[in-house]
C-alpha cells in the first residue's frame, strides 16, 4: 500500500490552518501531520514530524515566509508549496518564491473561510511532490541567490496585503476607544492606537481593553508585530510608529521630542502609517482637544487610506476631529457607535477611500 504524503501547514491564520487541515484530511493519500502559526514553530515541527511537504504562507509574524523558505532550502530542503494572498500567478512575489525553491505557488481566495476551494489543486500538487527532486530545486535556489538574477526577490518580501487600522484620541478617548474596540470580532485587522495618557496609565488601560475585547490588546513594546486580532496601544510618554520588517508590520516605540505638544502624538503615528501602509490602512481620529493628528489624517488620505473622523454630536470634545475635517483629512464623518462597523466594512473591502477636493 502506498504510504500517505505527510503534510505540515505553516500559516498564521487560525482560520486558514483549520480550513486547510479539515479539507486536506479528507483527501485520499494525504495525511496532515500538524499546523504551525509561524516559521519558528514550523521549524521545530519539521524536525519532530519530518513531513514530506509543507504549505507556507508569506505574511506571518516573527519571520516572513519568503525569508524562511530561503533558509529552509539552504539548510534543510523540503518540497514547499506557497499558499498566500500575495502569490497571484506571475506577480513579483510568486516569481521570487519560485526562485527561492518553492515547487509551486497558489493564491488564497479573498475570504479565509473559502480557502477550502483551492484544496483540489493543492492536493494534486501534494500527491506529485514525491516525484520532485528537491535537491535540484535547492541547488537552483542557491544559484539564484548567489547571482541575484532578479530584482523581484529583493522587493517581494516587502509587499503585504495585511490591513492596518490607526486610531488617535485624546480627551474622552478612553471611553471612545472602549466603545470602538469591544464590538470588534477577534479576526479584525491589526490596530495601532495613540491615546494622550501619561506614563504608568496605559498598561492598565490596555489590560482593561483586553478583558473587554475579543481582540488581544497590549501596551506597545518595540518590535511588536501588528497582526490581525491584535490592538497595540502607545505607552504613555512614548511615540508609536508603524514600521516594516520584510513582509511584517511591527511597531517602533521611542522617546523623541513632543509633536503637536504631545507624546505619544497622533501625528507621529498617522504619518508613519501613511508612509508604511498607505492604501492598506484606515485612519480614525476620535474625540480630543487641539489639533494633534489632523495633518497626519490628511497625509493618510492623500496616500490612499480610508479616513474617518468622529462626528461632533458624539464627541466629548470636537477639537481634533474638527480640525482634521477642516483640513480635508476625513473621507467619512461618523458617529462613534458606527465606527466599529466601519472597521469591519474596511476589512472586507466594502468601505472605500475618497480623494480630497482639490
Amino acid at each position: 500500500m502506498t504510504q500517505d504524503v505527510g503534510v505540515l501547514i505553516i500559516d498564521d491564520s487560525a482560520i486558514v490552518r483549520k480550513a486547510l487541515t479539515d479539507q486536506l484530511s479528507k483527501q485520499p493519500g494525504i495525511k496532515v501531520l500538524g499546523a504551525a502559526p509561524d516559521p519558528y514553530v514550523g521549524r521545530d515541527m519539521i524536525a519532530e514530524l519530518k513531513p514530506d511537504i509543507i504549505t507556507l504562507d508569506i505574511e506571518m509574524p516573527r519571520m516572513d515566509g519568503l525569508t524562511f523558505l530561503r533558509k529552509l532550502m539552504k539548510y534543510h530542503p523540503i518540497p514547499t508549496i506557497i499558499v498566500s494572498s500575495l502569490t497571484q500567478k506571475g506577480c513579483a512575489t510568486a516569481l521570487a518564491c519560485l526562485d527561492a525553491g518553492a515547487i509551486d505557488v497558489l493564491a488564497k481566495p479573498g475570504e479565509a473561510y473559502s480557502v477550502g476551494n483551492l484544496t483540489t489543486e493543492l492536493a494534486r500538487i501534494i500527491r506529485n511532490a514525491k516525484s520532485i527532486d528537491i535537491t535540484k530545486r535547492a541547488a537552483v535556489a542557491a544559484m539564484n541567490a548567489s547571482k541575484q538574477t532578479t530584482k523581484l526577490s529583493l522587493g517581494a518580501s516587502h509587499q503585504t496585503t495585511n490591513k492596518i487600522v490607526a486610531i488617535g484620541s485624546s480627551t474622552g478617548g478612553t471611553d471612545a476607544l472602549t466603545r470602538v474596540l469591544t464590538p470588534l470580532p477577534g479576526t479584525s485587522p491589526g490596530i495601532v492606537m495613540a491615546q494622550h495618557m501619561p506614563a504608568g496609565f496605559t498598561s492598565s488601560f490596555a489590560a482593561r481593553l483586553n478583558d473587554l475585547s475579543e481582540m488581544e490588546v497590549i501596551e506597545a513594546r518595540d518590535g511588536d508585530s501588528v497582526i490581525p486580532g491584535r490592538a497595540i496601544l502607545a505607552p504613555g510618554d512614548k511615540h508609536l510608529r508603524l514600521v516594516k520588517d520584510g513582509a511584517r508590520y511591527c511597531v517602533q516605540v521611542s522617546q523623541g521630542p513632543r509633536v503637536c505638544r504631545h507624546r505619544p502624538s497622533v501625528e507621529v503615528l498617522f504619518e508613519s502609517v501613511a508612509e508604511i501602509a498607505g492604501v492598506n490602512s484606515m485612519g480614525i481620529i476620535l474625540t480630543g482637544m487641539g489639533d494633534d493628528g489632523s495633518t497626519g489624517l490628511k497625509t493618510m488620505r492623500d496616500a490612499g487610506s480610508v479616513t474617518v473622523a468622529q462626528d461632533e454630536a458624539s464627541c466629548v470634545v470636537f477639537g481634533m476631529p474638527k480640525v482634521a475635517i477642516e483640513r480635508g483629512g476625513a473621507c467619512h464623518i461618523t458617529s462613534l457607535d458606527k465606527i466599529a462597523d466601519q472597521i469591519v466594512q474596511f476589512a472586507s473591502g466594502k468601505l472605500k477611500a475618497t480623494k480630497a477636493a482639490a
